[in-house]
């Protein structure tokens, strides 16, 4: 049977999105890889299912296009809403998110150790640690685990070298999504290795754990400017605040595919 489907991306992150509200959708990593893949499927860098949810207005799941499951996406969270035109509440494995047209609430970033999680105790905001030029990274739990790298220039740094093994280095027992930043002039030049898709044009989850890496380590000040491939995200946080995504969302088109 035809299932319908919507592609939207942010930032040229893009998403297969599968509303299964209204009739059960069966997904697993095999079927999320076959969707996701770009030569034989629609192509993508997430596949998102929407299903009903007791505790807010839908419960969004996320596949990376390796087929893993992941708890978090600040990108597809903005196209769901988008998606729902209004004010929106959205239960995900990384919590409770808020949204409404003008941004997404995504919650307050965790910083112990073992919330991010690392495979053993030390200190998050400048870990003893590093990988070649990559050195003392902060950790970061925005709902999905971020390492952070502050370096002089972003782009000079080889992370598509870099980015697979820091992911699956021990250290990170769920692996981890890396993130590559520069600063200048109260704003922040990223790159992202994203956990199960690799290089990416945007992560938004990135873009808030970076910038809530930087105004821990007084480097900017909120509201910062997150400059990545695909575009630009205001991130804006306060110690002990929640973090406020915006930025844009995009419809590409919608079809039918053949599950």
């Amino acid at each position: 049977m035809a299932q319908p489907f919507i592609k939207m991306h942010g930032l040229g992150n893009d998403f297969v999105i599968l509303d299964a509200r209204r009739g059960a959708v069966a997904m697993d990593a095999a079927r999320a890889r076959a969707i996701a893949d770009r030569r034989t499927g629609v192509g993508c860098d997430q596949v998102i299912l929407l299903e009903p949810s007791d505790v807010a207005d839908l419960r969004m799941r996320i596949w990376n296009a390796d087929g893993s499951e992941v708890e978090a996406c600040g990108n597809a969270t903005r196209c769901v809403v988008k998606l729902e035109g209004g004010s929106t509440t959205i239960e995900t494995k990384g919590g409770l998110l808020k949204g409404d047209p003008e941004g997404i609430d995504m919650g307050a970033p965790k910083f112990g150790w073992e919330e991010i999680p690392l495979a053993y105790a030390m200190d998050t905001a400048a870990m003893p640690v590093g990988w070649e030029e990559l050195q003392e990274p902060a950790a970061v739990n925005v709902g999905n685990p971020h390492v952070v790298f502050f370096v002089p220039e972003a782009d000079a740094v080889s992370l598509a070298g870099l980015g697979r093994i820091i992911e699956h280095d021990p250290l990170f027992p769920e692996r981890v999504n890396v993130n590559v930043a520069s600063v200048a002039d109260n704003a922040i030049h990223l790159n992202v290795w994203e956990r199960g898709a690799g290089l990416t044009r945007a992560c938004g989850t990135g873009a808030c754990a970076t910038a809530v890496a930087a105004i821990r380590r007084r480097l900017v000040t909120s509201p910062v400017d997150v400059h990545l491939p695909g575009g630009t995200l205001t991130i804006a946080w306060e110690p002990g605040g929640t973090i406020r995504m915006s930025g844009p969302a995009a419809f590409v088109f919608s079809g039918e595919m053949d599950l």
